[in-house]
């Protein structure tokens, strides 16, 4: 197993920030207990479903939830780039095409109950590599280990990949950015995650300015500064943000695909320091 250690921005800490997300998990706990398998969409890059999907993973592992998030935005990942700090060699790319066991490509982070997969090289097929035996597989053994996995997926409106994981998955939620995206191009967007078979249980309307002198905006703004000064320390604010870490270049897939046996694909029920869930 790899270890990583994640940087979170300012913002990100922040207390109100952290509230909301907290919301968004009571509400997927509230969608049932079999929803344990959640993959997170958009309609087009740049409306924040990875800082959504990393920011519900890590809400339900500061809740004491064994978590794992999966990157399987593998055409043009933003995981690696935003929150990894140190070496990480391996991803879901590995997996998929039988070059390493999932153990293998797991991160243990230094978040409490969180760990990450990370995409991996860019492969000529990802559509192909998420549809396909091996990434159904792995969705089954994480389930053995881990309380919640979630998913994030490329943009539905640019490519299949989002419903392709989807249809695998428990529930999907829809990340959509406030005042950038047509009420026509959402509906499509669902529509197309309505025929793959996916389990629609939210959406996310992100970007939100809450600036204005609304009711919301008001009291959202006091009790945002009244709390946000009490667990400033907690949450970390004031402190300055860990550096970026520098650039990642892009590499290109293994060219040959391995098919691994039964036993390679049920390997994650043997992690060495992952036990069970139960």
């Amino acid at each position: 197993m790899q270890t990583a250690k994640l940087h979170f921005s300012q913002a990100e800490n922040n207390y109100q920030i952290k509230e909301a997300y907290k919301t968004l998990r009571s509400n997927v706990e509230f969608s049932g207990q079999n929803v344990r398998v959640i993959s997170i969409t958009s309609c087009t890059p740049g409306e924040g479903k990875t800082t959504v999907a990393m920011a519900l993973a890590r809400a339900f592992a500061e809740a004491g939830k064994k978590t794992v998030l999966v990157d399987a935005d593998m055409r043009k990942s933003v995981l690696v780039g935003r929150y990894r700090t140190g070496s990480v060699r391996l991803g879901l790319t590995h997996c998929l095409v039988g070059r390493e066991r999932l153990s293998s490509v797991i991160c243990e982070t230094d978040t409490p109950n969180l760990y990450v997969v990370f995409a991996g090289p860019v492969p000529p097929n990802p559509s192909e590599l998420l549809g396909g035996r091996i990434f159904s597989k792995v969705l089954e053994n994480m389930k053995q280990v881990f309380d919640y996995v979630i998913i994030d997926t490329p943009p539905l409106g640019s490519v299949i990949d989002a419903a392709v994981v989807a249809k695998q998955c428990d529930g999907t939620i829809m990340v959509i950015e406030s005042n950038a995206i047509s009420y026509r191009f959402a509906q499509r967007v669902k529509d197309q995650l309505d025929k793959a078979g996916a389990r629609m249980i939210g959406v996310v309307l992100n970007k939100v300015d809450i600036s204005g002198k609304g009711y919301y905006g008001h009291y959202g703004s006091y009790y945002g500064k009244y709390y946000g000064k009490y667990y400033g320390k907690y949450y970390g604010n004031g402190e300055e943000p860990p550096a970026p870490p520098p650039s990642q270049k892009t590499r290109t897939a293994p060219s040959k695909d391995i098919e691994p046996d039964e036993d390679d694909l049920d390997e994650l029920n043997y992690l060495a320091g992952v036990t069970r869930k139960d």
